[in-house]
């Protein structure tokens, strides 16, 4: 599934589920969900004396990241696949 597909199913999954909100709204929670990314580490590596295993919770938050930003960029029109494009050639 192409960048744009995911952008096209995660705008389709706001409609269908009213979940509209601000820009300042999702950076919020682009941030919250980071954290709990780094909570998860934290929790795995037993606060770094231990190599990081990713876990489901792991793979969960991860998704839950990335879900907040695919919304972020929506919110802000931003096509992800050519703004990779773009950091990949810098």
């Amino acid at each position: 599934m192409s960048n744009s597909e995911y952008q096209r199913k995660v705008a389709e999954f706001i409609e269908a589920h009213k979940l509209r909100t601000s820009v300042p709204s999702r950076i919020l929670d682009l941030v919250a969900e980071v954290d709990e990314l780094a909570k998860e580490v934290l929790a795995s590596t037993g606060y770094g004396r231990t190599a990081l295993r990713p876990s489901e919770s792991w793979r969960e938050e991860l998704g839950d990241a990335f879900f907040a930003l695919v919304c972020l960029a929506n919110n802000t029109n931003v096509d992800l696949e050519k703004v990779l494009e773009q950091a990949l050639t810098k």
